[in-house]
């Protein structure tokens, strides 16, 4: 018997790495970073030896997909933002047999997932840029789970999520933390505007639909967020159309969840967009939890 032993909603802004970097930009991002390192900090406490990563930044046009390679080891240039991440070294350990328990339980739920471990296939920034800061000695090991799903249902990814987490704590011997990698809103700065929303959200509008988001988490009104989540995301550009969350959230149990978000990395506006990271508090499965994933 398995454990989820932690489950956040992280931000993974390119911008973070530039932050490391001299230069005019250096330490923008360090209240970022602090919280990346504050919840490696709690995975380690609670013993969690591998990571699952709901990565907005890996895109599938057909079915739902696990990397669950052995090993992730390479040098990596971000394609959408090449002079934020460029020439970042990387080198985690992977869980292929996690990765294959996560797929076929979905796939066994109704959501066919593939676990691609004999793969080629390198890892996405919404990956790669929370393990620089959480894993750098390679303590943990490292599942993504590709949650830029472009033609995907929102409530087939919370049951995708509800089923891996029943995986987890029937058939694996593990403990395991789950994360949500993706902004709020996401709407990146017009072109020729990005220093000006450097530190800004797009609009007012997707600010303030976004700090109500924020308290309804802090209060614990996810039967409120999961109804509005479709419009939320689609009028808000929501990253990834937000299926890392709801993968997050079948997990913990949807719209039944009671837990109360705390805050670790307070709000903040990256080039347009809305970002955040919070802990969800792991609560026991109860009816609603396993209906998603019947």
């Amino acid at each position: 018997m398995g454990t989820l032993a932690l489950a956040a909603k992280i931000t993974h802004v390119p911008s973070m790495y530039l932050s490391e970097l001299p230069g005019p930009h250096q330490g923008c991002r360090q209240a970022a970073i602090d919280g990346h390192k504050e919840i490696s900090r709690r995975c380690r406490e609670l013993g969690v030896d591998t990571i699952v990563v709901f990565d907005t930044h890996w895109l599938v046009n057909s079915g739902y997909h696990v990397n669950c390679a052995p090993a992730f080891e390479g040098v990596y240039t971000s394609n959408e933002l090449p002079h934020f991440i460029k020439n970042m070294p990387y080198a985690y350990p992977g869980n292929p047999a996690l990765g294959k328990l996560l797929a076929e339980a979905a796939t066994a739920a109704g959501v066919h997932t593939r676990a691609h471990d004999a793969t080629t296939l390198a890892l996405e920034y919404g990956t790669l840029v929370p393990m620089r800061y959480m894993n750098a000695d390679q303590h943990f090991k490292v599942v993504s789970v590709a949650a830029l799903c472009t033609v995907h249902d929102l409530a087939d990814s919370a049951r995708l999520g509800a089923a891996m987490r029943a995986a987890v704590e029937n058939d694996y011997d593990g403990r395991v933390a789950f994360f949500a990698s993706g902004s709020l809103s996401h709407r990146f700065a017009q072109n020729g505007t990005a220093d000006q929303y450097l530190h800004k959200p797009w609009s007012p509008f997707l600010e303030s639909m976004d700090q109500e988001v924020v308290e309804m988490w802090r209060r614990g009104d996810w039967q409120t967020f999961c109804g509005m989540l479709p419009e939320y995301a689609e009028k808000c550009h929501g990253e990834g159309f937000m299926h890392d969350t709801a993968m997050l959230l079948g997990a913990l149990g949807w719209d039944g969840y009671r837990g109360r978000a705390e805050i670790i990395t307070p709000y903040f506006g990256s080039s347009g967009t809305g970002q955040i990271n919070v802990v969800l508090p792991v609560e026991p499965q109860g009816e609603r939890h396993a209906a998603l994933h019947r």
